[in-house]
Parts: structure tokens; sequence; C-alpha cells
């Protein structure tokens, strides 16, 4: 019965124990926030840094300056700063977008230009702000690569494990259910900008049947299951109602087709 009490009484002191240290705010006292956001721009910039080193990277105001205004448009309505999100556009024919830390958004001419409506682009664009936004990005270089290295490349890591973890993020696929919840946050996005999120549904469908596609495009290789995810877009939007607002002029669009065709 002694043991019996004792047992009671520590494990109630343990318990009375965790209840306190579950009450520190640990986060505000070690400023972790405050050293991990430090850490991912600091990374990003590194990345952007390695790429601007070997891609050819768009500097033409006009075409900057019309897929900026999608980004803008998708950023002011939902409530997402659009000052942090630093928008590049490499011209290259590989049909991809991807999100680097430190809200670095990647854009390819090769995505642009399979895009037959301003919708699909937004969509994509929508897609990589969402893995942004929901923090995505780091979560999957932490889990390929580990918390060890990334901090490493802070602190004089070299250009080799950099273009290990560049690889990782614009040729690999995320896990599955940050691919749908990405997918169903770009819909969202793009229902409250006012734009048509089907044509999104259709340009998944369009690449994982258009066999033209180059085989390396990123889109069709490293998202699977594309035709299941354009379903699920589908079927997340039956039956609301949206408004359909083109961000871009007919004119702009049919400029900034042009240029990258």
């Amino acid at each position: 019965m002694k043991t019996l009490l004792q047992g009671v009484i520590l494990g109630a002191v343990f318990f009375l124990v965790w209840l306190g240290m579950s009450q520190i705010d640990f986060m505000r006292i070690f400023h972790v926030d405050q050293v991990a956001g430090k850490t991912e721009q600091k990374i990003g910039d590194l990345f952007w840094e390695s790429i601007e080193r070997s891609e050819t990277v768009i500097h033409k105001d006009s075409v900057n300056d019309y897929v900026d205004k999608i980004v803008t448009r998708l950023a002011e309505k939902n409530g997402i700063d659009r000052e942090k999100i630093k928008l590049h556009i490499i011209d290259k024919d590989e049909v991809n977008a991807f999100a680097m830390p430190g809200d670095h958004l990647v854009v390819y001419t090769g995505l642009i230009k399979e895009c037959d409506k301003q919708e699909e682009l937004a969509g994509v664009l929508g897609h990589e702000m969402a893995h942004i936004q929901k923090r995505h990005v780091m979560k999957k270089l932490v889990k390929e690569l580990g918390l060890s290295v990334l901090l490493s490349m802070t602190t004089g890591g070299n250009s080799q494990t950099i273009q290990q973890a560049l690889k990782l993020l614009s040729s690999s696929a995320y896990d599955r259910s940050l691919e749908s919840e990405a997918d169903i946050t770009a819909v969202d996005y793009m229902i409250k900008a006012d734009i048509d999120p089907q044509p999104m549904a259709d340009l998944m469908y369009k690449m994982s049947t258009d066999a033209s596609i180059p085989d390396a495009a990123y889109w069709i290789t490293t998202h699977p299951d594309s035709e299941e995810r354009a379903k699920e877009i589908l079927d997340y939007i039956k039956g609301k109602k949206f408004k359909k607002k083109k961000v871009l002029s007919d004119a702009e669009w049919k400029f900034l087709k042009d240029w990258v065709d």
C-alpha cells in the first residue's frame, strides 16, 4: 500500500512538473522562430546566389511585371505579405517552378510557354506560394538532409551540398499530403482572388497526358498522380460559387506568351 501511494505521488509530481514546463514559452525564451527565420533567409540567399551564377535570369521589366502582377493579386487577396516574396524568372525550357527557403519563388520560362491560359500559370504560382506559406520547403529539406546539414550551409557549407539541396527542391516532389495541401490552398487563393481555379486542374491533366512535353519536365516526373490530384481539385470546387476575373489583359498575356515562345 505504501509503495502504491509513493508511486501515485511520484506520478503526480511528474505530471505537475510536465504541466508547468508545458506552460513555458520556450519558443519565445530561446528566440527559436527568430533564429530559424534568419537561418532560412541565409540558406535561401545561398541557393539564389548559386542559381544566379549558373542560370540565365530574366530582367526584362514587362515579362517580370506581368508574372508579378499575378503573384501580387494572389498575395493581396489572401493576406500574404507580397514584399517578402522574391520572384525570379529563369530562361529555361524546363516546365518548372519551385519554392526555396527565404520566400524565393523561381519560375522557368518553359512553364509559362506550356500554359495556354493565364489561370493555369496562376494555379502553379499559387501552389508554390502555398509551399512557402505552409513552410513545406524547410520541412522537406530538414527531412531529406537533416538539420545539421542545413545549419552547416550557413557556416561555410560547400557548393556541392548547396547543389544537392537545390536539386532536391527543383526536381523532386513533396510528400503526397503536402502536395495535396498546396493544391487545395492554391485553389482557395485563386477563389479569393477571383481567378478561375478549374484551369489549374486542366493543366495537370494536360501535362500528365501530353507526350510532346519533355520527359524532364518537373511537374510531370516528380508530381505523382497528376490525374488524381486534378480530380481532387475539381471535386473541391464543385458547387462553389466564385467570380472569374482575368489578372492580365488579353494583350498582356499575349505579349508574355509571345516573348517566351
